[in-house]
């Protein structure tokens, strides 16, 4: 902040010039200070404390062009007027270009001693005002820099947390894949096997987001063709050779991409309990976008839903399903002209309200 009492440095070779701006300006409010050169000018800038320069042109040595250029070569140089008893408006245009705050034509009687008060104090208030906008701006960066690095922080942890999730949870289906291989009863192996696709597909959603560049969302036909490929490696894997995915790559957020998930394992297990009772057949898993909206279809040819009937069943698979529809408010229809099974799910990208049917697949 400039003091109560600016100090001008007044580079000028006539010394009688000299005085009178001396005179004329302290009692405007200025201490001033002269100096008889160039070269002398930058000296005495070189000690600090001035607050503006007034620079005559024509002097011996440097002249006052040269002068100029070296000042503005000072980081945080105070301003310059540029004082010249020239009327050439070339020279104003020159001296401005080159970092003069100020230009103004001199008079040998000393009458633009008043215009150069104006001028000095105009240029240290421009001076101050730009100060200031150069701190705010500093501020400003600084702050981006610390929220950048902070979110940059913030990643690093989100990552390491899906890393470590996503792990325990791969260990806890690993485990359950075991335990349905050396299960002896079917409808042991089938719900441990069941449990082990509902874990996956959990898991799944945390390896996708570790391993991506995105922590906030997930390209849902990769997640899927992930998931069935853990599938095919379960209890059940034998009985999912056929196992397709058809899917449009399309982004959705990691919550939405759990129930998304958990709902084609419950689906897909059902088929691979009911379609087929002889030898494993064809499943279909397809994913289209339409607009904002996804339609998710699981389909088999087999025996058809009216077949399916099974008293071992807890019906813990549809109201699984059921639940994970509610959560994305999405439809859950049976195509009823499909000579197989085929159920599809209708769900917006995103989680705004979408029409919803009460209506569930049977599984």
């Amino acid at each position: 902040m400039t003091s109560a009492t600016p100090t001008l440095l007044y580079i000028e070779d006539d010394p009688a010039l000299a005085r009178l701006v001396e005179r004329g300006l302290t009692r405007a409010g200025f201490n001033v200070v002269h100096a008889a050169s160039g070269q002398q000018g930058l000296d005495r800038l070189a000690q600090g404390g001035i607050d503006v320069i007034a620079l005559d042109q024509y002097m011996p040595g440097l002249d006052g062009l040269e002068t100029l250029e070296r000042i503005m070569q000072i980081a945080g140089a105070p301003p310059v007027v540029f004082v010249t008893a020239s009327q050439d408006s070339a020279i104003a245009v020159t001296a401005l270009k080159a970092g003069a705050a100020d230009y103004l034509v001199k008079d040998t009687g000393g009458d633009f001693i008043a215009l150069l008060q104006v001028a000095a104090q105009s240029a240290i208030r421009q001076a101050e005002i730009q100060r200031a906008r150069d701190q705010a701006e500093a501020e400003v960066h600084a702050a981006r820099d610390r929220f950048e690095a902070l979110a940059a922080e913030r990643e690093v942890l989100l990552r390491e947390v899906n890393h470590r999730v996503g792990n325990s949870l791969q260990i806890i289906a690993s485990l359950l894949h075991l335990q349905a291989s050396t299960a002896t009863q079917d409808d042991v192996k089938a719900a441990l096997t069941n449990a082990m696709g509902r874990v996956a597909a959990v898991a799944q959603v945390h390896r996708r987001l570790y391993t991506s560049q995105d922590l906030k969302s997930v390209l849902l036909n990769q997640y899927l063709d992930s998931l069935l490929e853990d599938l095919r490696r379960s209890a059940e894997g034998n009985r999912m050779s056929r196992l397709t995915l058809k899917a449009e790559p399309v982004e959705i957020d990691p919550d939405r991409a759990v129930a998304i998930g958990i709902i084609v394992n419950e689906l897909v297990m059902n088929a691979v309990k009911y379609a087929y009772p002889d030898d494993p057949g064809p499943i279909h898993v397809e994913l289209k976008a339409r607009g904002e909206e996804l339609a998710l279809s699981i389909s088999d040819e087999g025996v058809g839903l009216a077949a399916r009937s099974d008293p071992r069943s807890t019906g813990m698979g549809q109201r699984i399903v059921s639940a994970m529809a509610a959560k994305l408010d999405a439809s859950v229809e049976r195509d009823p002209a499909h000579s197989g099974t085929r159920i599809e799910v209708r769900f917006k990208r995103s989680a705004e309200p979408a029409a919803k049917s009460a209506d569930a697949a049977a599984c």
